[in-house]
């Protein structure tokens, strides 16, 4: 490499930005915090706005230059206030962590207490202790303390909970947070069920919707505000299948607080090219979320059940596996023994899964980096159009390289087969653009 010149490094990126995007477009993407957006929103994220500063809230810029970029911003709110029927939003955060850090930074003071899950029960890094350089407590200096998990259930144990927060109290430890949401979210969180015990203690609850805010928006999980959280975080570009991004939304008196949080805050200028995609993602949910989130519920469901049937430990199965679009799966009883080596085998076949680690993976020795389990997402296979027959056929994809152990160029073959039959987006606007056709531009 040292030896090319600039011309044919030059070459060599587009060169394998054309290799990314043939490659998935002959794969099966089932990471669950990714999305494909739609060709409407990559024309968005690619003008002229992503050059351009606007730091502040419209109206209030400390840069020129904004007439029109002031008038997308203002519909992006509009828009994100109607679809999860909030009295504000703020579209400026520029990730769902950095959402996260809006939340802390206008709900909490560095040395508060705030409750979340731990990461091996699903809890994502942003909500983690100092001593895991977590977000939560190693940025913004919190005091985290972990919700009791009910494993057989897959979600936060509300009596056991409870009676640790009272415990707390009673020692003089009061919390300041409640934080709810998960980056392994399969089913509603119990928010109501706290309400009381955050009134009697003056917590604020916080609901992280990064992975479950399109099937929020859809109708189809929880309405978290009308359970009673104060403030919902989210990213914009899972489930909501729009542009990476941040956006947090709340009711009208915390308006300020969060305001001044983003900005100045935790942004300056706020990607405003992503702006205009989230506006863009806004009105498709607006216009298709319903339908999209009911499919992808659908789908999880029935790719929790199929593979299941072909002899996988996929947990929750007295549950009906899930509620959201991820299904998590134990594969500690497979010929390739734990997530890395799935991972490793499946990307070999075009099956684009990611490791996870089990709730009880560390109390049994194991790590993150060779867990117990792998995390499968129904979103983008949604977007593209895949049903519930599909989700048997990826099943079985599935099964022949991990407990078959079948030649994993073989079942790369009929994978990029399958693939040929879901080219375009759906749940969108129309266009003659193929998901993941690459746009060269020059």
């Amino acid at each position: 490499m040292d030896s090319d010149s600039p011309q044919q490094l030059y070459s060599k990126v587009r060169d394998l930005l054309r290799k990314h995007h043939r490659w998935f477009d002959s794969s099966v993407p089932l990471i669950a915090s990714e999305n494909v957006p739609s060709p409407a929103i990559r024309a968005a994220i690619a003008s002229d706005f992503g050059n351009r500063y606007a730091e502040g809230w419209p109206g209030e810029r400390v840069y020129a230059g904004t007439k029109y970029i002031d008038q997308v911003e203002l519909m992006c709110d509009d828009l994100a206030k109607k679809l999860f029927r909030a009295e504000f939003a703020d579209v400026r955060p520029i990730s769902g962590v950095v959402a996260n850090l809006v939340v802390y930074t206008a709900f909490t003071e560095s040395g508060d207490r705030m409750m979340a899950l731990p990461i091996p029960a699903g809890g994502h890094i942003s909500h983690a202790k100092r001593t895991l350089g977590g977000t939560a407590g190693a940025v913004h200096g919190l005091k985290v303390r972990y919700f009791e998990y009910d494993e057989k259930e897959l979600n936060i144990d509300i009596d056991n909970s409870i009676k640790r927060i009272k415990k707390m109290l009673k020692g003089g430890k009061a919390v300041n947070l409640l934080m709810f949401g998960a980056s392994v979210f399969p089913f509603p969180h119990p928010v109501k069920e706290f309400r009381e015990i955050a009134d009697e203690m003056g917590a604020f609850i916080a609901y992280d919707g990064a992975h479950v805010a399109g099937l929020i928006a859809g109708g189809c999980f929880q309405d978290p505000l009308r359970e009673g959280a104060d403030v919902l975080s989210m990213s914009t570009h899972k489930t909501l299948p729009g542009p990476q991004g941040g956006l947090v939304i709340s009711w009208q008196k915390y308006a300020e607080r969060i305001k001044k949080a983003t900005f100045p805050g935790l942004v300056s200028n706020h990607h405003l090219n992503s702006v205009a995609g989230k506006a863009i993602a806004f009105l498709e949910m607006l216009s298709f979320g319903g339908e999209y989130a009911k499919q992808i519920i659908s789908n999880a469901k029935n790719l929790g059940q199929s593979l299941y049937e072909q002899g996988f430990n996929v947990l929750a199965e007295h549950k009906g596996f899930t509620e959201s679009h991820t299904v998590l799966v134990d594969i500690t009883n497979t010929p390739l023994n734990d997530g890395r080596t799935c991972e490793e085998a499946l990307e070999r076949a075009n099956i684009i899964v990611n490791r996870n680690l089990l709730p009880w993976d560390i109390r049994e020795g194991r790590h993150y980096l060779a867990p117990g389990g792998i995390r499968l997402g129904a979103s983008e296979v949604t977007r593209i159009g895949m049903k519930e027959s599909d989700m048997k056929e990826i099943a079985t994809f599935i099964k022949r390289v991990i407990i078959d152990q079948e030649d994993t160029n073989s079942v790369k073959q009929d994978v990029e087969e399958f693939r040929q039959s879901f080219k375009k987006v759906k749940y969108c606007f129309s266009s003659r653009a193929d998901a993941y056709e690459y746009f060269d531009i020059e």
